[in-house]
């Protein structure tokens, strides 16, 4: 058998943009022959999927799995919308998301677990869906929520599929409360988290950086109005007390009513259920947030296709 040294694996990867393992493999399974370890990437996909890799990844789909007191939402990224009604890519959003449930947050270890019914792992997986659908999808971000007693309750907004949709929420609440009483409680925040999108929790989570941020532009709002300096210090304590009505959770005014902070809404219902109920934490993901979303140019597409 040929050797395979790292500099044949290095010129491959090169020539294919397949990944380093691929290469490898392709290289062994072909005697160390480069052209026919080309070949056997490109009919196998991987060389396809590796082409596909630097295309922009900023629509798909977000998901989540929950098993009574704990419950993950992942993001997995594709090239476009379309793909997100597509059942094959949303079977494997849904197998993944079921995986992320032993593996949490981390990305990498969620990339090197087995894919379920499957010898090969989840990152493998992955690279085979983008040959067969023929877009370029990234495993974005993960996230877990988990209380020792009560419920994790999910919401998914804009839902195309069972469990998956474009906004996922996860709401921790920690009670001796029964499931009748916190599902649907735990459902209400969730919306409300979906559409108020808050900055954190409470205010001690909040970035102070962000705080001090929001205090400095308030405070050269109110000096331009030539008031004195402590009537200044008084009107900033009102400004910044609505600011935290705005972006922290159990400050906000709760949406379903439109009357009632969060905290108030969550006080009312343990005292109503005889026992006690906090809100632990809370995430929530939108598909796409935060992504550079590519503007097709169709002009120019057609210009460079020309050659002009």
């Amino acid at each position: 058998m040929a050797q395979i040294t790292a500099a044949l694996v290095k010129e491959l990867r090169e020539i294919s943009g397949a990944g380093m393992m691929d290469c490898k493999k392709a290289l062994g399974e072909n005697n160390g022959d480069l052209d026919a370890a080309v070949d056997w990437l490109r009919t196998k996909g991987l060389a396809a999927a590796a082409k596909k890799s630097g295309r922009v990844a900023a629509e798909g789909l977000v998901a989540v799995k929950a098993t009574g007191t704990k419950a993950v939402a992942v993001e997995i990224n594709s090239e476009t919308d379309f793909v997100a009604r597509n059942e094959q890519f949303q079977e494997f959003v849904s197998s993944v998301a079921s995986v992320s449930m032993e593996t949490g947050n981390d990305m990498d270890a969620l990339a090197a677990a087995t894919y379920p019914g499957a010898s090969k792992t989840v990152a493998e997986t992955l690279t085979d869906t983008i040959a067969k659908i023929g877009e370029n999808m990234t495993l974005r971000r993960a996230a877990t929520v988990e209380v020792d007693t009560g419920l994790v309750a999910t919401y998914i907004h804009s839902s195309v599929a069972d469990g998956m949709g474009k906004i996922a929420v996860l709401v921790g609440l920690k009670s001796e409360a029964s499931e009748d009483v916190l599902a649907p409680l735990g459902k209400q925040l969730a919306m409300h988290i979906a559409a108020a999108n808050p900055a954190s929790l409470n205010e001690a989570d909040l970035d102070p950086e962000l705080v001090e941020r929001e205090k400095q532009v308030q405070i050269e709002k109110a000096r331009e109005s030539g008031k004195p300096e402590e009537i200044i210090e008084k009107m900033i304590i009102g400004r910044m007390r609505k600011y935290f009505e705005e972006v922290v959770l159990l400050n906000q005014i709760f949406v379903i009513d439109g009357e009632t902070p969060v905290n108030k809404v969550i006080a009312a219902a343990a005292k109503e259920a005889g026992t006690a109920i906090e809100l632990t934490q809370f995430v929530r993901l939108e598909m796409g947030e935060g992504l550079e979303k590519k503007e097709d140019d169709f002009a120019a597409e057609v210009a460079a296709a020309a050659g002009v």
